[in-house]
């Protein structure tokens, strides 16, 4: 990189609201590039754009085209897209193509999202886990082995590859204007699924807390595991209330009924892998990324539960089906 040229960084996911608000605020700092496996997506501020499979060769050109000095590895494929074989294509193969060409061509510094769902949703979950809690999703449920195995991949260029300086995130759930996960959907729906005798504690962090927390990460370069999320956390029929939601009962045994039940309603509504998270709660906790960055949410859970509120109160809440 010629001295004075900002540093180039190319972004995955970039159609997805938490990249483009990640974009935001480092368009000023940055050359960006932006890439996205799903769809073609264009930018007022003149970053270039590609639409490319990562599993296809001509991803590479990408690579050959431009000098990278870091990526941002935000395009994950969540559970609740796709189908079973697509997802480990992209997610754990894909990633896997992305490293090694992060390593071919010297990238120096890579950030990947994960997501605090590997830990898995169990009645014998520790109270606060940190980032050595083992990984048990893949064993509850199938639906989550590719990111567990996502996560196994980055752990490995991580402690085989210290050159490449990797940083992996591991957020609860994210939340806020433009996000479409699972639970996002959820907190949307004007009637929304509980389980009979569960409400587990849950913890949510703002999709603009979330983007200043992966800017942090890249601007100040500290290699790493790391949860992300607030010390604060909130029961899920509670949370629903916050967010005028009425609540839509759903048996919780026998299990193969609450599964049928969830089929019935639709995949994105109420994802069977989703289950176990509505029955038991999974809390992070998020010092040691907070203590490693000086990083304080701006947003707390009243901020979050508004927008999805006042959602409802919209004729065309883009969200609500």
């Amino acid at each position: 990189m010629s001295t004075g040229m900002k540093p180039q960084i190319l972004i995955t996911g970039a159609g997805g609201a938490l990249a483009r608000e990640t974009m935001s605020r480092l368009k000023t700092k940055y050359r960006i590039v932006a890439v996205d496996f799903r769809r073609e997506v264009e930018f007022e501020y003149g970053i270039p754009s590609y639409h490319v499979d990562i599993n296809k060769r001509n991803f590479e050109d990408i690579f050959r085209k431009h000098d990278f000095d870091g990526v941002l590895h935000l395009g994950r494929i969540g559970p609740d897209v796709s189908n079973r074989f697509s997802r480990y294509n992209t997610n754990v193969l894909g990633t896997q193509k992305l490293l090694e060409l992060c390593r071919k061509y010297a990238v120096s510094q890579i950030i990947v999202l994960s997501t605090y769902f590997v830990y898995g949703a169990g009645p014998y979950n520790p109270s606060l886990m940190d980032e050595s809690t083992p990984k048990k999703a893949s064993e509850l449920t199938q639906e989550l082995v590719d990111a567990v195995e996502l996560e196994n991949l980055c752990i490995i260029y991580l402690w085989k590859h210290r050159e490449m300086k990797m940083t992996l995130l591991r957020p609860c759930n994210i939340a806020g204007p433009g996000i479409r996960n699972s639970m996002s959907l959820l907190l949307a729906r004007r009637f929304t699924p509980v389980l009979i005798g569960f409400s587990p504690m849950m913890q949510f962090i703002h999709i603009n807390d979330m983007a200043r927390a992966i800017v942090t990460a890249l601007d100040k370069d500290r290699p790493g595991i790391y949860n992300v999320a607030p010390n604060d956390w909130i029961a899920y029929q509670d949370a629903l209330d916050e967010c005028g939601c009425r609540r839509l009962p759903v048996p919780s045994t026998p299990p193969l009924l609450t599964k049928r039940i969830s089929r019935m309603l639709k995949w994105k509504l109420f994802p069977v892998y989703l289950i176990n998270y509505l029955k038991y709660p999974v809390i992070i906790d998020g010092g040691h990324f907070t203590r490693t960055f000086d990083f304080q949410t701006e947003y707390g859970l009243r901020d979050i539960f508004r927008y999805y509120k006042e959602l409802k109160n919209k004729k065309s809440a883009p969200l609500l089906k």
